[in-house]
């Protein structure tokens, strides 16, 4: 591993490749919540959707840790229901909560009601009772957003508002993203956390985790405060 610097606090982690990265990311997540059920009868963690995190999520689910102490939750959720293969719940419930980590329960962020707005606004107490989380996993897309905050869409201000008090919103399909209606998590949520891990592979990302600080994901950045963020990235 070799590392490079974004800010006085926060470098990259540079793995040899995907797999190295995914070890490097499950041992992250599998130490803090283990610190935090040291200390504390209940931790939480936020899982992410995308491509990138099914490795650690099967790395995780073989680890012997007390799962069934283990609230997780999702950063972002596609208007889809849970059966659908677009579907993060449906990720993590085929890639995380199996084996070792079977006993972990889930809190969805998508649900039956009538809209996404509507599911945000149910999502927020349980979201509430999560925090503060222990472990927060984030992907960033080429764009650089994180969760469902995309450039462009007309929910970002407030989703990037770390003092909007909101904890989940809504954000709609359109143009330049995304394509779907979603339910994201917000910077003012994920930032209440112990420990963020962000997975990015590809030179692309490493540059705007680098270099674009006009990008959402730089927000999150400025917004950790004392906060460890561990930005993890393989070629």
């Amino acid at each position: 591993m070799t590392e490079s610097r974004i800010s006085p606090r926060i470098e990259v982690e540079a793995y040899a490749d995907a797999e190295e990265a995914a070890q490097a990311a499950a041992v992250a997540i599998a130490d803090w919540l283990a610190a935090g059920l040291s200390e504390n009868e209940r931790a939480s963690f936020v899982a992410t959707g995308g491509r990138s995190p099914g490795p650690v999520y099967d790395l995780l689910a073989t680890l012997p840790l007390p799962w069934e102490q283990v609230a997780v939750t999702l950063s972002d959720e596609r208007w889809v229901p849970p059966s659908s293969p677009d579907s993060n719940e449906k990720l993590v419930r085929d890639r995380l909560l199996t084996g070792e980590a079977a006993g972990a329960r889930l809190v969805p962020l998508w649900s039956d009601a009538a809209t996404p707005a509507d599911a945000a606004d149910a999502a927020e107490a349980t979201v509430a009772d999560l925090l503060p989380f222990d472990v927060v996993l984030l992907g960033m897309g080429d764009d650089g957003h994180f969760a469902s905050l995309f450039p462009g869409n007309p929910s970002l201000d407030y989703g990037l508002d770390p003092d909007s008090g909101a904890l989940v919103i809504p954000a709609p399909r359109g143009e330049p993203a995304p394509p779907q209606d979603r339910i994201s998590l917000t910077l003012h949520a994920l930032t209440k956390t112990y420990l963020i891990v962000i997975l990015i592979s590809g030179e692309t990302k490493r540059r705007i985790v680098e270099e674009r600080d006009d990008l959402p994901i730089h927000a999150l950045f400025r917004a950790a405060g004392d906060t460890p963020v561990r930005v993890i990235w393989s070629p």
